[in-house]
């Protein structure tokens, strides 16, 4: 039988297209979640107050190389330099030293004030606690003009008050008394955290409906009494 050799050189010419066109096809990958990208922000400049102002008492703010300085003899009410933003999951890091050791401190977060008439409502919320005091209960977490201490607590328990006296010896060994000491705040739904020179603090989980606020200002505190002096630098805002 005679078989015509056009129809293999046909055939040839067919299969060889098809294999280059499977070689031509891009392999399938899967796709992959992109994660969210967390925003970093410098919340003070270096170089003035904008984006800050201060509210409350008679406490006064200034900047003085590169830091806030915040000052006051016989100072009326606490003060507090807050920013004019406001913020809801977050990690704020910061670096912290007082000038000298007579007078308390701290950083507001998730801050809010009180309605008023003259638009100067006393501010209220959480804060991170700077303690010039041997309790050294610097990075504890308190709520200004509501509950009060909140992580560790002032209970008269067994477990509150051994939890407090741990906390005390923390605080003393990590607390750099004369020197800038670096705190992180994160905040995430109601999951609050603190740690102080890279050892955790705080881990509290508000579950009062009433008081778990999501939203507010960051605010630093001159407290009111016969004097003050501390600064603050490096303030870094990442947004969650």
């Amino acid at each position: 039988m005679l078989i015509d050799k056009s129809i293999f050189t046909l055939s040839y010419i067919c299969l060889s297209f098809s294999l280059s066109a499977c070689n031509d096809e891009k392999p399938h990958t899967p796709e992959t979640k992109k994660e969210p990208i967390e925003k970093t922000t410098q919340l003070f400049n270096g170089k003035d107050l904008t984006g800050w102002k201060i509210v409350g008492g008679n406490g006064q703010y200034k900047v003085e190389d590169g830091c806030i300085v915040g000052f006051g003899e016989n100072i009326k009410g606490n003060t507090f330099l807050r920013t004019e933003k406001t913020y809801t999951d977050f990690e704020l890091t910061f670096e912290f030293k007082f000038d000298h050791l007579k007078g308390n401190s701290g950083v507001m977060f998730r801050a809010n004030q009180k309605p008023s008439e003259d638009g100067n409502g006393r501010v209220f919320g959480y804060q991170c606690e700077g303690d010039n005091t041997k309790r050294s209960w610097t990075a504890g977490l308190y709520d200004e003009a509501r509950r009060g201490w909140l992580y560790p607590t002032k209970g008269k328990s067994i477990e509150a008050v051994e939890l407090a006296q741990k906390f005390t010896t923390q605080g003393n060994d990590i607390f750099k008394w004369e020197g800038w000491n670096t705190i992180t705040i994160r905040c995430e739904g109601n999951h609050i955290q603190t740690w102080l020179n890279g050892e955790k603090r705080v881990d509290f989980t508000d579950t009062h409906k009433e008081h778990d606020t999501r939203e507010g200002f960051f605010g630093l505190q001159v407290h009111g009494g016969k004097s003050f002096q501390a600064r603050w630098k490096n303030i870094v805002l990442k947004q969650l």
